[in-house]
């Protein structure tokens, strides 16, 4: 029996006045759907519809409202999709993973489609691709290790793509790599009959699968063409990594969406940094295609041009999000570019067609580690414009000043940690990081207005501090510590380090009570197959693996273990690990450095300048305080239309909000029920306007998870 979902429909009884409404007639513009993840297949997450504007955004409602049934309290839940509109039917994911289609207009469910059969999936989506040739109509989407092909018309699985409705995402990566995890968090790109598919992988000192780009055929699931974003033997960047890396090196992936020029034929992607994130004395060199923005001809694959925003990166700086597909007025020029945002805070501006950037871009030398065998890049890229829209530096001159308790607090803490500019490599010391690893910019990535040549692009600004440890400290240790060691190295920087009864996040399995969760076995057999959010750690060894379980159930006794006869599956490669991202706050919970902690930002992409940045969310105590808009932690991106607004969720206040996009300026609020940690998407429907969010809550921002999607519209 198909679970039940609920559906609250919220009727206006206010009669609109607007024109549009009152001719019912559908507008003539091309932006009535939302058919691909970000809006278009530019990425710009533009609408050029206009009927909710400055002047009525105030007046906007619920017109409806979708509750998923498959909302999880702990660990939570969270909903990231974008969700994608085409011919009146609105396609999204639930917390649980499942692939629903929707009335647009009413929110009435069509069809529900659960490759989980009832257990729920596990992780996240952030969106849906959508592929038509005359009658055959499909909807790919990702779940666990596979990628599905569902009738769009029905929601059901289309048994001649792949096997059986499903391709294995592990198969066809040049290498052996089943017992790795390889997801995908963000849809991928149509171009012709190809969809071409980025990938999701582990990110740890344990082996990590390659995050190579492949173009697989839209009717039959088969490869088309591979890029190798760690090159192979011959290939152009091979020799920035040790001779024999393509065999074992990973990560280097596009996990954050891809964008596509139609009319040159290339797709463009942001990659992720190597594995493992923190060493890379084990990978000494430039190591591209790690950090890179990268345009391929979309029908062969074949590298048109690449540009690295990070060298050798320690600090998991990936570019976490779709390039920005625009065309700007530079010295007097219309120019077609790309503009790439991402974590560490800066937009580069690279012509489309040869990469090269329209603003002058400087190589400054950064710290060198000391760990040793890192060889850390001497310098790194600093683009001269735009200025950083995020905080790239912290010391005792960026310690708050929320209160004087709360910086006395920070400034003690400080003692013997290093602090200063972006780019201190995590070391044995700690050091404080900002921005933190997930930023800066975010997945969410940037709004282009192609009237105006704005951009709008959401940060973080909360600093964090990491340290690290030695993988392999003595010649001789037990059952129990070698378990502390590893869960210390590959689970602490999601679960939390020392204590596993106290979880960096609490939106993830916490481990105190996993002995009244599961058996032994059944958690042995976890670690070797991995579920959802949690990869695979089936290239530990046994010893391993059985160390891990014990120091969980706490029934490791008194066993010993040589070090030396240990064979760990990772510490001869990885001598340094780190002891997680801590979380660096004031005794209140805030963060440490100075406000805004969160903004919205508008750049001007013509003369590479800020126009307006302002606080993005607050925190309700604060706020009954009396202080202005702090801005918080937020993650999801903003839309922008013709109407004049920036539509955004994101921030940990729960509420959607609408700015002026010429000042910035708050317009409209609403809050929901939980964080709204997704991008907005717009659409038209026989001549009315809708703005849609999925409120999730959860995720990295930690908040009461949510189960509903808000669509909201002008009062007929």
């Amino acid at each position: 029996m198909r679970p039940r979902h609920w559906i609250e429909i919220i009727i206006a009884f206010m009669v609109s006045t607007s024109p549009v409404l009152a001719q019912g007639a559908r507008s003539p513009s091309p932006f009535h759907d939302w058919p691909v993840y970000g809006g278009d297949l530019a990425g710009r997450k533009y609408s050029a519809l206009s009927q909710i504007n400055r002047t009525n955004v105030k007046q906007i409602k619920p017109a409806w409202i979708y509750r998923c049934d498959d909302m999880r309290e702990r660990p939570a839940t969270t909903i990231e999709c974008n969700p994608i509109v085409i011919d009146g039917v609105m396609f999204l994911t639930t917390p649980g993973l499942k692939v629903v289609a929707l009335d647009a207009a009413t929110g009435q469910e069509r069809w529900v489609f659960d490759p989980w059969n009832g257990r729920g999936g596990r992780g996240v989506n952030r969106g849906l691709t959508y592929w038509s040739a005359g009658d055959d109509k499909r909807i790919f989407f990702a779940g666990g290790n596979f990628l599905y092909a569902i009738n769009a018309t029905n929601g059901q699985v289309i048994g001649s793509f792949g096997t059986e409705g499903k391709v294995d995402l592990r198969d066809g990566l040049d290498r052996d790599v089943f017992f790795l995890s390889v997801s995908a968090t963000s849809p991928g790109i149509v171009y012709r009959d190809f969809l071409i598919m980025g990938s999701a992988v582990g990110e740890g000192p344990s082996p990590t699968a390659p995050g190579h780009i492949r173009a697989l055929d839209a009717r039959t699931g088969k490869r088309r063409w591979i890029f190798h974003t760690i090159p192979h033997p011959g290939e152009f960047g091979h020799e920035t990594w040790p001779t024999n890396a393509w065999k074992t090196a990973g990560g280097a992936n596009c996990w954050g969406g891809m964008t596509l020029d139609v009319e040159r034929g290339l797709v463009f992607a942001g990659t992720g940094s190597a594995a493992y994130d923190h060493y890379g004395g084990n990978r000494a060199g430039q190591n591209l295609f790690a950090n890179c923005v990268l345009a391929l001809k979309a029908d062969t694959g074949e590298r048109v041009w690449h540009f690295q925003v990070v060298h050798h990166d320690v600090w998991d700086y990936d570019i976490p999000c779709p390039p920005n597909l625009v065309t700007v007025t530079h010295q007097g020029r219309r120019i077609d570019a790309v503009a790439q945002s991402g974590k560490i805070g800066h937009v580069f501006v690279l012509d489309r067609e040869t990469g090269r950037s329209l603003f002058p871009v400087e190589e400054w030398p950064v710290p060198k580690s000391g760990i040793p065998g890192e060889q850390t890049w001497l310098t790194q890229p600093f683009p001269t414009k735009p200025p950083p829209f995020a905080q790239q530096r912290f010391t005792e001159a960026e310690v708050t000043d929320l209160n004087p308790r709360a910086r006395q607090f920070v400034l003690e803490k400080l003692q013997g940690m290093q602090t200063g500019d972006i780019y201190i490599p995590p070391g044995l010391r700690p050091s404080v990081v900002l921005p933190q690893f997930n930023g800066g910019g975010e997945w969410g990535g940037a709004a282009f207005d192609p009237e105006t040549h704005l951009l709008y692009v959401n940060a973080s600004n909360e600093a964090e501090w990491i340290s690290m440890a030695p993988s392999k400290p003595r010649a001789e240790v037990t059952l129990e510590e070698l378990g502390k060691l590893l869960y210390g190295t590959i689970c602490s920087a999601c679960h939390g380090f020392e204590k596993p009864n106290n979880p960096a996040s609490p939106t993830l399995a916490s481990l105190k009570t996993v002995r009244e969760r599961m058996t032994k076995p059944q958690l042995l057999e976890l670690i070797e197959t991995g579920r959802g959010q949690m990869p695979s750690f089936a290239a530990l060894s046994a010893l391993e693996k059985r160390a891990v379980a014990s120091f969980l159930f706490g029934d490791a006794g008194n066993e010993r273990i040589s070090m030396q006869d240990a064979k760990l599956s990772f510490a001869d490669e990885i001598p340094f690990v780190a002891t997680g991202h801590h979380d660096f706050r004031d005794p209140e919970g805030f963060p440490v450095n100075k406000r805004p902690w969160g903004t919205l930002t508008a750049i001007d992409l013509d003369q590479g300048e800020i126009r307006w940045q302002v606080p993005l969310g607050t925190y309700p105590v604060l706020e009954k305080r009396g202080l202005p808009p702090t801005g918080t932690f937020n993650i999801g991106g903003p839309i922008v239309t013709a109407g004049g607004l920036v539509f955004i969720g994101a921030a940990m206040d729960e509420r959607f909000h609408a700015f002026d996009k010429a000042t910035g300026k708050l317009l409209w609020e609403f809050q929901m029920e939980a964080g709204g940690y997704a991008t907005p998407a717009t659409f038209e429907i026989k001549g009315r306007q809708y703005v849609v969010i999925a409120a999730g809550g959860g995720g990295k921002p930690e908040t009461r998870p949510g189960n509903a999607y808000y669509c909201f519209a002008l009062s007929e």
